[in-house]
């Protein structure tokens, strides 16, 4: 028997030798079959109309006929919108759940490798969400990105060759295929838009309009959608030049899915500012900030600005941040902007002038949330799980005092009554640690992703959307919210303007397939859906994300809800064990030697403030600077976290510095008693109070100190001397130590200062009496032995 391959069709050929039997015959032939038929190419090189169209479609304008009540060798037929116990309908010989669809005998999708000439990008797809009849209006452009002139082309529209795409899953698939393959379906026939050549670097822009009856959906659901590039004419007739997926929504107007109640966040975050350090004038404490990047966020066409005019209004709950809130009104009052960040003199910083607009966007705040739901997160939004690994249980009381002060500033400002003890991991990634730790700082709610909580009764498991509020063990509340959504939200960033337009037609149409999908999984269950953008939500994914709720709500798959209702009746849950946290998270954490530096500062923001006279406001801004030290928003600037705790750590360096003794080498002492002069430099912007001055002498026979603490009080920026008043004995130098005390606690304040005293002109009567307590001392020193000896 010889065995040979075929070249164009790689289909192996067996000849069977004269003794071979009949059954070998037979079966050779039909292997020789089944290769054949498994052998067709995945993509097409020849027309795109050679791939055949999947039975007839349904009610959107499908041509072949179904009876109702009869059976097929599958299963009874199901009309438009029927549903099964496993979900939605699927189109006859869809695939099921639990795998991503593809034409009977094709190998599973995998990463391709191959580019094509032709890059496409779609500017817009109207309707968003297909509902009855009507066109299907797509535009875009197209762009020679290879080496060489292209012939004439036409673009084409292509539906999903499985139908309807039944799990979330099966999205992800389509949006990671590159290369058309038969799972792409068929062109739809007529309804292609012709494309000249196209030279090298050559962009055209084009428009298609597709009745949408030709696109023959079968039933309510997601689709992929499919728009190329395929040549015409020539020996290389029917070739795809380019393509671009995008996902299709359909719901027609007799669909009557059960809405998910859909919970959105409405973040109004931003890095931290302000600085620990503060300019003292007559009247007021200006405080520093790092920059002046404020002043454009909060003015007309800011991100900040932009993100509360967008809100207003729409049904969003709000979550902010306390510490923008007071760094909004400390811009209002006044401030001043650092020359360089980090700086430790406030000298050196210039007015800033962003008030106007600071106080703009107070009130258009708190006109936008006036009867709306408000979180208020813990101040400056602390890193959870930076702190909970990192050894953060130092500062727990700093940020709990820090957080309960925040949701005053709140309510105060805006007047309202915020929510508060919700805390927000980084990711949602949420663990054991993490939750005893947001418990410790009096979090009640957290925050989490889908992906590490799960409940004791799952209506769907394999990544389905299982939203709503679970109870853990040790009363911690986690609010799950949909992984896959968010990932969306934190991966996309469409630029704002007309270059942005591809990226953000992509978004909003895949999170129109995953709430839609979502909304199939249990069509009749009664189900959450808790959606979360990025901290930090750029305008453009803020505008697609109101889009995809307005258009789902308007559907009828979305029904808005607030966070209150969100937590309602939760159910018991446990988290996923070790897999709740990614390794691949931590590289992002704040390290523990930085937060371990934060610690150190708070001590020393404690020994400064034993030495003021206005203590509190020192102390209090020093407080809020160490809480936004461990802020999450660090996480994506590590080099700024770490600038601007040094920032911090200068500023209390400079501070503790500041009250200093001013060396000096020599005095001389004339006479038996005397004062020595000892100059105490405060640099502060504000009295120095509360420390005190000790002379030590290292021969107190022959100089002591009569005064043994001497209180220092000296007004800002001044320097004061104190007297202390010696008694000298005999002549000659004598070294003497000066050190500052702290009278609180009595610790030393400061490097001791060490200075000669050069004693003068004593009486001699001082100096025989100098000299016969000496020879007492010599004396009985001598004899001492002489009576242990005698015992």
């Amino acid at each position: 028997m010889r065995r040979g391959r075929t070249a164009d069709a790689g289909v192996e050929v067996v000849v069977v030798g004269r003794g071979g039997t009949y059954g070998r015959a037979v079966v050779a032939t039909v292997t020789t079959i089944l290769v054949a038929i498994t052998s067709v190419p995945a993509t097409p090189t020849g027309p795109a109309e050679a791939m055949g169209r999947p039975p007839g479609r349904g009610p959107y304008g499908a041509t072949a006929v179904r009876v109702p009540g009869a059976t097929t060798a599958q299963g009874p037929s199901r009309s438009y919108g029927s549903t099964t116990a496993q979900g939605p309908s699927r189109p006859y010989g869809a695939t099921s759940p639990q795998s991503p669809s593809r034409p009977y005998g094709a190998t599973a999708p995998q990463t391709p490798s191959r580019s094509y000439p032709v890059s496409v990008e779609l500017a817009s797809l109207t309707p968003a969400v297909i509902r009855q009849g009507g066109e299907l209006r797509i535009s875009g452009r197209v762009t020679n990105t290879s080496g060489r002139r292209l012939g004439p082309a036409h673009i084409g529209v292509r539906i999903g060759a499985s139908g309807a795409i039944d799990t979330r899953g099966g999205l992800s698939v389509v949006a990671r295929r590159t290369p058309l393959t038969r799972a792409d379906g068929p062109e739809v026939p007529g309804r292609t838009a012709r494309l000249a050549a196209l030279p090298t670097g050559a962009e055209r822009g084009f428009r298609l309009t597709v009745p949408v009856p030709d696109l023959e959906l079968d039933d309510a659901g997601a689709y992929a959608l499919t728009v190329d590039v395929v040549r015409e004419g020539g020996a290389g007739a029917g070739t795809v030049l380019g393509l671009t997926r995008t996902h299709l929504s359909a719901y027609p107007d007799a669909m009557r899915l059960e809405p998910l109640r859909t919970t959105v966040l409405w973040p109004v975050l931003d890095t931290p500012r302000m600085e620990a350090l503060t300019l003292r004038t007559p009247d007021s404490v200006l405080p520093v900030f790092r920059d002046d990047e404020l002043t454009a966020a909060f003015g007309p066409g800011g991100r900040l600005r932009r993100l509360v005019e967008m809100g207003k209004g729409q049904p969003v709950t709000w979550v902010l941040d306390p510490d923008l809130i007071v760094q909004a009104r400390a811009m209002a009052a006044g401030y001043r902007v650092a020359r360089t960040p980090g700086g430790s003199d406030p000298q050196e910083a210039a007015e800033g002038k962003g008030g106007e607009a600071a106080a703009d966007w107070l009130a258009a705040l708190r006109r936008a949330v006036r009867g709306r739901e408000v979180i208020a997160l813990p101040y400056a939004d602390p890193d959870l799980a930076s702190l909970a690994r990192g050894g953060g249980a130092p500062l727990a009381g700093l940020l709990r005092r820090a957080s309960s002060t925040g949701r005053n500033v709140v309510d105060r400002a805006l007047g309202v009554h915020a929510r508060a003890g919700v805390g927000w991991p980084a990711g949602g990634e949420l663990d054991d640690g993490i939750a005893r730790y947001a418990k410790e700082l009096g979090l009640d709610t957290v925050l989490a992703s889908g992906a590490g909580v799960a409940t004791e009764g799952e209506l769907v498991s394999e990544g389905a959307t299982d939203d709503g509020a679970v109870s853990l063990e040790g009363g911690t509340t986690a609010l799950r919210y949909d992984a896959a959504i968010a990932a969306q939200l934190f991966a996309s960033h469409p630029a704002a303007g007309a270059s942005g337009e591809p990226a953000r037609l992509l978004l909003r149409q895949r999170l129109l397939a995953e709430t839609l999908t979502a909304a199939r999984e249990l069509p009749y269950a009664r189900r959450e859906l808790v959606m979360v953008p990025p901290r930090r939500m750029p305008l453009a994914v803020a505008r697609v994300l109101l889009t995809v709720v307005a258009e789902g709500r308007k559907a009828g798959w979305l029904e808005p809800a607030g966070f209150a209702a969100a937590l309602r009746k939760p159910t018991a849950g446990r988290l996923r064990g070790f897999d709740g946290y990614p390794l691949a998270r931590h590289a992002s954490e704040l390290p523990p030697a930085r937060l371990a530096a934060v610690v150190r500062d708070r001590r020393r923001m404690r020994a400064l403030a034993k030495v003021l006279s206005d203590a509190r406001a020192t102390a209090a801004s020093v407080r809020a600077a160490l809480a936004r030290s461990v802020a999450t928003a660090w996480r994506v600037d590590p080099s700024g976290a770490a600038s601007y705790q040094r920032g911090v750590s200068r500023y209390l360096t400079a501070s503790i510095a500041s009250v200093r003794l001013v060396p000096k080498s020599m005095v001389v002492v004339a006479g038996g008693s005397a004062t020595i002069p000892v100059t105490v430099d405060n640099g502060l912007q504000q009295d120095l109070t509360g420390v005190e001055l000790r002379v030590l002498s290292s021969r107190p026979e022959r100089l002591n100190a009569r005064d043994r603490a001497m209180p220092v009080r000296a007004a800002r920026a001044v320097s004061r001397t104190v007297r202390i008043r010696v008694k000298a004995y005999a002549n000659g130098p004598v070294r003497l130590t000066a050190q500052l005390y702290t009278t609180a606690d009595g610790l030393p304040w400061g490097a001791p200062m060490t200075f000669t005293a050069d004693v003068r002109s004593v009486p001699s009567g001082a100096v025989i009496f100098v000299l016969g307590g000496t020879s007492l001392i010599v004396l009985a020193a001598a004899l001492r032995p002489r009576r242990t000896r005698r015992r």
